[in-house]
């Protein structure tokens, strides 16, 4: 650390004193140029990176007026939407980074110049007029002269006091040089640590961001690569193609054919004369329909019936005229006279003309056809399309309140929260994912998967569920919610006090069942002596065993602990009590809280345990998709196998088996992926887990005998098929498939 101003030497006034306060002096002159210089290169580069943000801003709209180009495409429209949308994210991170920037540097070092370096002026103005005083008054006092006593007196008091009065002002000087010595280390350090600190986190933002899009780019490369070859093989049809009609071209054919797709007998170009100018002949598009000439004098216009009726005309060729190839078609109002571009193209024009004239003759001769034509399509009597299957989007904003932004209030979001259970706008998920998984797990409406269960607790949860928990003392802390459209750091400022500090939940000692309806929970309070994250477990374990995801939203609210184990109910975990209870959407709110799968009670029995004892299909499939150990034993010595076998669960045993076949699968063929690889088996448990959350009641229990004996009355035998088609016989060897 540098050497401060000495204050002794200071009241001396050494030489040496003088000596180091110029070399102070002169180090804060620097000191002072160099802060102003980094002040001002940081506004500089912030408004370069506000300039960039905004071309950046147009750029992304431009991505935006191209993705609505493509719209009809359904690939590339989801893919520039969904990349735009990240995009869009990393301006908003960036332009928090140049506003923390701001804050970082040009703030605080401008707080410190300001505190300190206006006084330090007018103190060493001071400082240098009483310098000047001192040095006049040893001056007045040395020139006194002896015999005048009275003089001698009056300088000596004058020097004694200009002295003291600059002895005081010279420490004041002092200290704050000193201070300001000190000081500005601390400023200055802790400026540039918020600015890496800034440049940490945007970084860390943008991984977190472009992590997310990981899956996206995946799919994405597939995808370009399938594109790749399609564009390849239809590039060299294009070519055959090309390379064909440059061939017919050459040898001559003439360019007018029936139109494939529509009712047109024939169709091409031909000269049409004018009825008041005989010289005059235009270029127009012809074509035969329904005993009809219609002819077009551009593209841009519609078709113009030329004679209505071919029945009442007559075509013949004109030999008398200069031009060659002309033909005449002659009715009773008037006539036409038309030119093609070849003897071939003339003749084919009448050929379509008179059999046209012909066939509509036929037709009105003979009224009543023996032999009618077969139909162009199925008739009425196909059955329609089915109905579309509603989308992500438009089943989750069917839920309470989840039509508008959760914290905003703004229409139509595209986000959600899928462990909150609520809907967002693209600007507050943007800081729903700031404030990390564990607290937030952010999800598309539009461009991201989603499984059954979680949508469907999307929808049982909602936006006015969870605000009446999180905003339910709102009015008493006299906050108001931010509105679409304030700033951001006020969206900002609300989301960190709402979720993180939940600043607003209501203390579950006051009024810790107004979010539990049942009657048990109302009473749980009284169960656990001392309240607090003890009540609010129990409270929690009770609503997950009633399955009411509400009520358990309200216990993590107010503090339960996830994976706490309640004493009472020997050291199960509220994920447990749900697999015990039934509820698929208890389990699945679990678990997208952070709940442990793995976790064993006193008895050594998990969730998965619970569930295959009780019979839950649905929920034995939820735990296994989330990494459940099946091979685990309790006390008995029995693994969920055993317990399925035992209780005589043929679904149960289906699963269990499938997923050890398929574990063994993989471990045979060596370490590839995550659990599910084998199609079959993906296959079954999708089928499994949408029949849970859409129809329960067919996941009724199946039983078999374990040795072999009926217990069905009227089946004697019993296949459970699964998804991929495989079937486990009931009778011939537990959960053993067909090859």
């Amino acid at each position: 650390m540098d050497s401060l101003l000495d204050f002794e030497e200071c009241v001396k006034d050494s030489p040496e004193f003088r000596l180091k306060l110029e070399l102070f002096e002169a180090d804060v002159t620097v000191l002072e140029t160099q802060l102003d210089k980094v002040m001002k290169l940081c506004g500089k580069m912030v408004e370069a990176g506000q300039a960039y943000n905004a071309a950046n801003q147009l750029f992304l709209a431009g991505l935006a007026e191209l993705s609505t180009y493509h719209r009809k495409d359904g690939v590339i429209s989801n893919c520039l939407n969904q990349f735009n949308q990240g995009l869009q994210e990393m301006v908003s991170f960036h332009t928090m980074l140049f506003d923390q920037t701001q804050r970082a540097i040009s703030q605080q070092l401008t707080n410190l110049c300001s505190q300190f370096l206006p006084q330090l002026v007018e103190t060493r103005k001071e400082f240098v007029r009483i310098g000047d005083d001192l040095e006049t008054a040893a001056v007045k006092n040395a020139q006194a002269p002896r015999h005048k006593a009275a003089d001698a007196e009056r300088a000596s008091h004058l020097l004694l006091a200009t002295r003291k009065c600059y002895q005081h002002f010279a420490l004041d000087y002092c200290l704050q040089l000193n201070t300001f010595k000190t000081q500005q280390r601390i400023d200055i350090l802790n400026s540039v640590f918020s600015f890496v600190h800034a440049q940490f986190t945007f970084f860390h933002q943008g991984f977190d961001l472009l992590r997310d899009l990981e899956p996206t780019m995946k799919t994405m490369a597939t995808q370009l690569s399938q594109f790749s070859a399609d564009c390849a093989a239809k590039r060299k049809d294009l070519e055959n193609t090309h390379l064909l009609v440059q061939q017919r071209d050459a040898s001559g054919e003439p360019m007018v054919s029936p139109c494939p797709g529509s009712d047109d007998i024939i169709q091409g170009y031909l000269f049409k004369r004018s009825r008041r100018k005989t010289k005059t002949w235009k270029r127009s598009w012809f074509s035969i329909r329904d005993n009809q000439l219609l002819y077009r004098k551009s593209h841009k216009e519609e078709a113009v019936v030329l004679f209505e009726d071919l029945r009442l005309c007559a075509v013949k060729s004109l030999e008398h005229t200069d031009r060659r190839f002309c033909f005449e078609l002659l009715s009773v109002q008037k006539c036409c006279a038309l030119q093609a571009d070849s003897e071939q193209l003339k003749q084919a024009w009448l050929s379509a003309l008179q059999g046209s004239i012909d066939l509509a003759y036929r037709e009105r001769a003979d009224s009543q056809p023996k032999e009618l034509p077969p139909p162009l399509c199925g008739g009425d009597s196909s059955p329609g399309p089915p109905a579309p299957r509603l989308s992500v989007l438009d089943v989750a904003l069917r839920g309470s309140g989840n039509q508008r932004c959760c914290d905003c209030g703004e229409e139509e979001p595209r986000w959600a929260s899928i462990n909150l259970g609520v809907t967002v706008c693209i600007e507050c998920s943007g800081i729903h994912r700031s404030l990390g998984v564990h607290l937030s797990k952010v999800r598309s409406l539009t461009l991201d998967s989603w499984e059954a269960e979680q949508l469907k607790l999307l929808c049982v949860l909602g936006n006015n569920a969870v605000n009446r928990i999180y905003e339910a003392r709102c009015s008493e802390e006299g906050r108001v919610k931010p509105r679409a459209n304030s700033p951001r750091a006020e969206k900002e400022t609300w989301i960190k006090e709402k979720y993180v500090e939940k600043r607003f939940v209501q203390n579950s000692s006051s009024d810790g069942a107004h979010y539990c309806p049942m009657k048990d929970l109302e009473t749980a309070s009284h169960s656990v002596p001392g309240g607090g994250k003890g009540e609010a477990g129990l409270r929690l374990y009770r609503a997950a065993s009633a399955g009411d995801p509400v009520a358990m939203a309200a216990a993590l609210a107010q503090g339960a602990e996830v994976n706490g184990s309640i004493a009472e109910e020997a050291g199960r975990t509220a994920l447990i009590g749900a697999a015990v209870g039934g509820s698929l959407l208890a389990c699945e709110f679990l678990l997208l809280n952070g709940a442990n799968v793995n976790h064993r009670d006193l008895r050594g029995q998990g969730a998965l345990h619970a569930a295959a004892t009780a019979g839950h299909t649905g929920q034995v499939c939820l735990l296994l998709k989330r990494g459940a150990n099946q091979y685990a034993v309790d006390e008995r010595g029995q693994d969920p196998l055993a317990i399925a076998v035992e209780t005589a669960n043929a679904d149960i045993v289906t699963l269990l088996r499938m997923a050890r076949m398929n574990e063994e699968m993989r471990d045979s063929e060596g370490v590839f992926g995550a659990m599910g690889d084998d199609e079959t088996f993906q296959d079954i448990f999708r089928d499994f887990s949408d029949m849970a959350s859409h129809d329960p009641e067919r996941l009724s229990r199946r039983q078999f005998s374990r040795g072999g004996e009926e217990e069905e009355e009227e089946e004697g035998e019993e296949e459970v098929k699964g998804g991929g088609g495989e079937t486990v016989n009931s009778q011939h060897g537990v959960g053993k498939t067909s090859e």
